[in-house]
């Protein structure tokens, strides 16, 4: 379809689900400039996509019957706007997360702040403001604190980098970040964030499912593994994360709620990582895991 960033803009927001059925999510991707997959407090998915005025929904509609996709319940809500995706997209205020800054693109200077400052590139992959960011990026602060190893870190389900970044920046030129993610967008929001920081240098994404990629086995042992996904694939790779892991490295999990936090843990603690700190901000948990 046709790109055209200017003006108002329809927001097609689909019904939360446990899981989005993988094709839905591709066609999504695909038919809209842009797209997110959010999630709610009780872990559920929600798919939202933004479309130019000039988007046809009878054309929608058959598009995703040609190719043998089911569309959920959605709503469609008209954004007027000079500027749709500098309003509703990229646009979100300044937010300080442990000792970090985060701000957008489309602030014009650096705010003031003495803080570790970090520019994200917000449109198709971001969450700094969820809770699942907030505890990862404070269990990195706090591993930083402790000085441990930290020469190779690995990044999986990367999303818009924001982890990577903050590694980076703490870390600084002695780490190497490898950074990968199942959609491509994603790689390319981290690819921009990290030139955007000026870590190109440290930062290397590539697309991977999961631990199986020969750019993620190459890279392997890791001294650090973060992993900001959800319950039910942490736990599918709970056995791939403790082979990358190097002995005495760490694991940061996130991307579940309290209900699931037993599942998650016991799942890495039968493969021989034992917990360390656990965070809770609202109802969504990060845990820090050692082998």
């Amino acid at each position: 379809m046709t790109e055209n960033k200017g003006g108002s803009c329809w927001q097609i927001k689909f019904a939360p689900q446990e899981e989005y059925d993988e094709n839905l999510t591709n066609f999504i991707d695909d038919y809209f400039t842009t797209s997110s997959l959010d999630y709610h407090d009780d872990g559920k998915e929600e798919l939202t996509a933004y479309a130019d005025i000039n988007f046809n929904e009878q054309d929608f509609i058959t598009a995703a019957q040609n190719q043998g996709v089911t569309l959920p319940k959605y709503e469609k809500t008209l954004l007027e706007s000079q500027n749709w995706l500098k309003d509703y997209v990229i646009k979100f205020p300044p937010v300080e997360v442990a000792d970090f800054l985060i701000y957008g693109i489309h602030e014009k200077q650096t705010p003031k702040t003495d803080k570790i400052p970090l520019q994200i590139y917000a449109a198709t992959a971001f969450g700094s403001e969820h809770p699942t960011t907030r505890g990862c990026l404070e269990a990195l602060c706090w591993l930083n604190n402790q000085n441990i190893k930290h020469q190779k870190i690995l990044d999986m389900g990367t999303g818009s980098g924001i982890l990577s970044l903050g590694a980076a920046k703490l870390f600084g030129a002695s780490a190497k970040i490898t950074a990968v993610d199942i959609d491509e967008e994603a790689v390319i929001v981290t690819l921009q964030n990290a030139a955007t920081n000026h870590e190109e240098e440290n930062i290397h994404a590539a697309v991977s499912d999961g631990y199986k990629s020969d750019f993620v086995q190459n890279n392997a042992p890791y001294d650090i593994i973060l992993s900001n996904i959800l319950a039910r694939p942490l736990i599918e790779m709970a056995p791939d994360l403790y082979k990358a892991l190097n002995q005495g490295g760490y694991a940061i999990l996130s991307g579940f709620v309290s209900d699931q936090k037993n599942w998650v843990i016991s799942a890495h603690e039968q493969q021989g990582l034992k917990l360390i700190k656990l965070y809770q901000i609202d109802d969504w948990c990060a845990a820090v895991m050692e082998k």
